[in-house]
């Protein structure tokens, strides 16, 4: 008896000896090591993080979203900063409506456009489609640019007029009309304004072209990509997390 209870002890003795020594592997996924508070790298940057609020196309705050605030790689908010100095010294500052979202985000995204019937905010944001259309058009996708960190929507404020710069259109509009080429050449800065890209016959001026130019041309001189379906939606042409969805939540770093 004495020699069993003997070998219990010890065995007891070795697991918890064990578990002690093992490195837990953590998911790399929920590290925000190299993630920072944009506001932190580019103090001169507004906040509207619209998925925060209930004012975007699901018309509900989206999960992930626990404080209305925006993070990058450490890389993008830097890359980020030399926009923002640039755009300063032409008098803008830079409006961000959503960079790092989690994966859970999406998923909540994934969520609302399965269910057909939610259509509250369809007026403001996707008046010329049926949202039965949404996954096939790939306006909602189930992985996002977002989720590995280097991806920003932004716009420009007009410091003088103290107000957003009029991009002929808003932020997470579903149409040809968000597209950079809408009625204009983005690689020339030609704009042609027949309004033939849109089934709808809508156009943008001049004017409002030339301004969705200033900020592209911004973020392209300053080491970003450019999507071609949203004129807001800039990715880190050399992102650090190429292959990773990250997963933790949107709230200030510490």
């Amino acid at each position: 008896m004495k020699r069993t209870f003997t070998l219990i002890i010890a065995a007891a003795f070795a697991a918890m000896m064990l578990t002690a020594c093992e490195t837990p592997v953590a998911d790399p996924a929920a590290d925000s090591s190299d993630f920072v508070n944009i506001t932190d790298v580019v103090p001169d940057a507004i906040l509207e993080i619209r998925y925060h609020s209930t004012y975007n196309f699901v018309g509900d705050r989206i999960d992930g979203y626990l404080q209305p605030t925006a993070l990058l790689t450490r890389e993008a908010a830097e890359a980020l900063k030399a926009v923002s100095d640039d755009m300063i010294g032409q008098g803008y500052r830079l409006k961000i409506y959503d960079a790092y979202r989690p994966q859970c985000a999406v998923d909540h995204f994934v969520r609302w456009a399965a269910d057909i019937p939610d259509t509250t905010m369809k007026a403001y944001f996707y008046p010329d489609l049926d949202k039965s259309v949404l996954f096939d058009q790939l306006y909602i996708m189930e992985k996002s640019g977002h989720t590995r960190g280097s991806t920003v929507d932004l716009t420009l404020f007009d410091m003088a007029l103290e107000k957003e710069v009029d991009m002929g259109g808003t932020f997470d509009w579903f149409g040809p009309e968000s597209h950079p080429d809408f009625c204009g050449n983005p690689e020339t800065g030609e704009y042609t304004g027949d309004g033939s890209t849109s089934p709808t016959g809508r156009s943008i001026t001049a004017e409002q072209f030339a301004n969705r130019m200033i900020l592209r041309n911004a973020m392209l001189r300053h080491g970003f990509n450019a999507l071609e379906s949203e004129w807001w939606h800039f990715t880190l042409k050399d992102e650090p997390y190429p292959d990773t969805y990250f997963t933790f939540p949107v709230q200030e770093l510490r």
